[in-house]
């Protein structure tokens, strides 16, 4: 079978057929389909042009009009490069709208189609084609492209060739005074005209010129915005341009929401695979064009968030704002702070920061801001590192205050990782799953396990008949091993480094009844990502 396209005026008709066919069984096939006579049937081949246009290129010699089909279609690939055969129908119709057979065509005549613009409906439409003379030029035809359009024939038009549509919009004035051999004019061309406007018009219609409104066509895009809290609703749908510039872009937002100034507008671009808001804003600028802000690798979204910030967006991202979640030393509840000092600042200055917006439990009290991933502390910030490159997207900043007794260590003491964990055994072997805030803890060289939990269950206020239920282990890459009242806990962890040692601690067994706090939800998104890094590292 073959599979090919036929163009009888502007509808497209599709016909799969047995390459053994002869043209004139398929002619026959076309006057049962529709109603078309034989006599009145001609056949044009297509091609593809030097600027990546497919246009009717010739009628059908009398050579291929004795082939058939399948060796028509490979005379069309080897010269076009095209799998598929493609056939413009030619069906010519005398005044009365009768059939007429096609006329005589030489080399001389050329076959043009033409499109009719309309400003005030923004429509551009086929409104018929006409074999002209290459000697000719276009102010002889005005009289027939104004019938053809239902013009007064003395209606004054303007006239443009509509060259190509990708990767750019061409579309230019013709010149009515030139001949249309001398303006490269072609069979299968296809000429738009239009009414000319009047110098009073101007202003009162979007697109006055077919080729503004082509370039319209070829770049309006409906963009879906949505409030990046609330990625998966719309909020509102505006009609912008590919073309439109970051400025035309945040302006038109701002507009929409009433706003004065564009610059507090902060966009993101959709992840096609995701469905979700991707990691990083765009920044300020960063993006020339809307279509750069909805390419996702080789898709184009049509989907943006919004935000709107309290500064210009300029501003901020001179500022580095970091979420923190600051721990008290007695109350339970954890406050979340957003933090936005320059990104040249230190950890130091955001401990200052926290100490102007929290409650210490003396005013003397020292901070310090720690990296907790999936209820394990993975650092504490050294007071002089850069906060620039800290990244609280998938990990948790807690800050605390430092406990009197590590700021004196005994030369024997050990500060050490404690974690809660239950074992899921939903698996076939049990896995150790760990939950809750994690904690550092003092302990000393002789000190029992009896003696530790003891201090842990006073520092987690913890009811006597619920805590007789934990059960305590030291933990080594996950795996447990309990300890009994009388072992002396600080000759099981040797290492000797505070952090770096996450995967060694004293681990706390029991059902987790701890209050979620306000972002455990967040928690449980960066376990995927431990998942990936984990995968990827």
């Amino acid at each position: 079978d073959i599979h090919f396209d036929l163009v009888d005026h502007d509808k497209v008709h599709n016909f799969r057929i047995q390459k053994q066919t002869p043209l004139n069984l398929f002619k026959e096939e076309v006057a049962k389909e529709f109603g078309i006579p034989v006599q009145f049937q001609r056949f044009w081949i297509w091609a593809r042009r030097q600027n990546h246009t497919f246009r009717p290129n010739r009628p059908l010699t009398p050579q291929e009009e004795a082939q058939t089909v399948g060796a028509l279609r490979e005379v069309s690939n080897k010269a076009h490069h095209n799998a598929e055969l493609k056939l413009f129908l030619e069906v010519e119709h005398g005044p009365d709208l009768n059939m007429l057979p096609p006329p005589e065509k030489n080399k001389e005549d050329i076959l043009l189609f033409f499109k009719l613009y309309d400003p005030d409906k923004e429509e551009l439409r086929y409104v018929g084609r006409l074999f002209v003379k290459s000697s000719t030029k276009p102010s002889e035809i005005l009289e027939k492209v104004n019938e053809m359009a239902g013009f007064a024939s003395s209606q004054e038009i303007d006239l443009f060739e509509e060259i190509k549509y990708e990767p750019s919009v061409m579309c230019d004035p013709l010149d009515r005074k030139a001949s249309f051999r001398s303006s490269h004019i072609e069979d299968g061309d296809i000429i738009c005209f239009q009414k000319r406007p009047p110098p009073e018009s101007e202003g009162q219609v979007r697109f006055p010129h077919v080729p503004s409104y082509l370039e319209y066509v070829k770049n309006r895009q409906i963009v879906h915005f949505r409030a990046l809290e609330r990625p998966k609703e719309d909020e509102f749908c505006l009609e912008l341009a590919k073309n439109h510039t970051y400025d035309d872009v945040v302006e038109k937002v701002a507009q929409h929401l009433g706003l004065d100034e564009s610059s507090k507008i902060r966009l993101t671009p959709h992840n096609c695979y995701s469905q979700q808001p991707k990691p990083n804003p765009i920044k300020y600028r960063a993006v020339d064009h809307l279509l750069g802000m909805l390419v996702h690798y080789n898709q184009i979204s049509d989907i943006l968030y919004y935000e709107v910030l309290d500064i210009p967006l300029p501003e901020l991202q001179c500022l580095k704002t970091l979420k923190v979640a600051f721990h008290h030393a007695t109350k339970d509840e954890a406050i979340i702070l957003n933090i936005r000092l320059p990104k040249p600042s230190t950890v130091g200055d955001v401990i200052n920061e926290i100490k102007t917006k929290v409650e210490l439990s003396h005013p003397s009290a020292e901070l310090r801001l720690l990296e907790v991933f999936y209820h394990k502390i993975y650092k504490i910030f050294p007071m002089h590192e850069k906060i620039e490159n800290i990244n609280d997207q998938y990990w948790t900043l807690r800050a605390e205050e430092i406990p009197e007794e590590e700021k004196n260590l005994g030369p024997n003491d050990r500060l050490i990782h404690v974690y809660h964990f239950t074992k899921d055994s939903a698996q076939n072997q049990a896995q150790v799953q760990n939950f809750g805030e994690p904690f550092f803890l003092v302990i000393h060289e002789s000190e029992t396990l009896a003696e530790i939990k003891a201090r842990i269950q006073k520092k987690l206020q913890v009811a006597d008949e619920e805590f007789l239920k934990w059960k305590f282990a030291f933990l080594s890459l996950g795996r447990p091993e309990y300890l009994e009242d009388s072992d002396i806990v600080s000759s099981r962890f040797q290492r000797r480094d505070v952090y770096g040692a996450w995967e060694q601690y004293l681990g706390l067994e029991h059902s987790d009844t701890s209050p979620k706090r306000a972002y455990s939800n967040q928690l449980q998104n960066r376990h995927t990502y431990e998942k990936s890094v984990k995968l990827y590292n």
